[in-house]
């Protein structure tokens, strides 16, 4: 056998390993780098904002479709309840982060309710839905884009993010534990009421001592009833948004009026979504404020 063979043999076997080496050196680089330049995809945007001349911006799901305010949950509850209600509005919910909603909404707005199957995303208190009418018999969800849910029963409204007043139809209860109707009028039985509320569902009053936009709330009354200080005007499509004024209270804030009536809080309420304990006050009366208010006078 030729020697050189053998020496030529030897010398491969030695170079080889090297070889290897270098060889997975150079794939281990490459794949580093291809892992380095690897963007995850996007995450789907599951509450996004929508607008149309007629409603401004509104809140709809991550295909479109528009989703909805009940005036009757005048707490962070669903109170359609009845098999009737729920086929025509469907609970809406979307586990969502601060990635997953539209630019202009806060994840801090937005609430879970419910368990299991049976959860749905609130945002600002209020539950969200969807509409969906009976067609050929059968409840069909509105298309993207569609809105024809809104004002229904002067209790379901398109779920904008910037109303500034917005309504509850439900029993006024006052800081006695007695039932109250719109007039005041202590009852027994129980007879909802549609009254005003700011974007929160916080409940808002008149001072039937106030003059036609004036505020007569002043020093230790202001501390009570805070004005609802607001300068902006987004209402629900039930109300008319011409009978709101902003008006300067003595105090130099701007308050909100409807008909003429400056716009409180109660402070007993804490800002809690659906309280009226201030319909309770003997004297002077403090209404919780109804679409049918009459006009205040000079």
């Amino acid at each position: 056998m030729n020697p050189y063979f053998f020496a030529g043999v030897v010398k491969l076997q030695k170079f080889l390993p090297q070889c290897m080496i270098l060889f997975a050196a150079i794939l281990a680089a490459e794949g580093c780098s291809s892992d380095d330049s690897y963007t995850p995809p996007a995450p789907a945007i599951q509450v996004k904002l929508a607008t149309n001349a007629q409603h401004g911006d509104y809140l709809v799901d991550k295909d479109g479709r528009t989703l909805y305010f009940f005036a009757n949950d005048s707490a962070t509850v669903n109170t359609c309840v009845s098999a009737g209600c729920k086929a025509l509005w469907p609970t809406f919910f979307a586990g969502i982060t601060p990635q997953t909603i539209d630019k202009g909404l806060d994840i801090n707005d937005f609430d879970t309710i419910g368990s299991g199957g049976a959860m749905q995303l609130a945002y600002k208190g209020r539950p969200l839905y969807y509409y969906a009418p009976s067609v050929g018999g059968t409840n069909t969800p509105e298309a993207a884009g569609q809105i024809q849910g809104d004002g229904i029963g002067n209790n379901w409204f398109v779920a904008k993010p910037d109303y500034t007043i917005m309504l509850t139809n439900a029993q006024l209860v006052g800081a006695d534990g007695k039932k109250y109707d719109s007039t005041l009028q202590v009852i027994t039985g129980n007879s909802r009421t549609r009254y005003l509320t700011d974007a929160r569902g916080v409940t808002l009053y008149a001072f039937t001592n106030d003059k036609l936009n004036t505020s007569n709330c002043t020093g230790g009354c202001a501390g009570i009833w805070p004005v609802y200080e607001m300068e902006k005007i987004v209402v629900p499509s039930y109300l008319e948004k011409t009978k709101f004024t902003v008006i300067t209270h003595p105090s130099g804030k701007k308050q909100l009026a409807y008909n003429g009536w400056p716009l409180y809080y109660y402070v007993q309420d804490n800002m809690v979504m659906g309280l009226n304990k201030g319909v309770s006050v003997a004297y002077p009366k403090w209404p919780a404020v109804v679409k049918s208010r009459a006009a205040a006078t000079p």
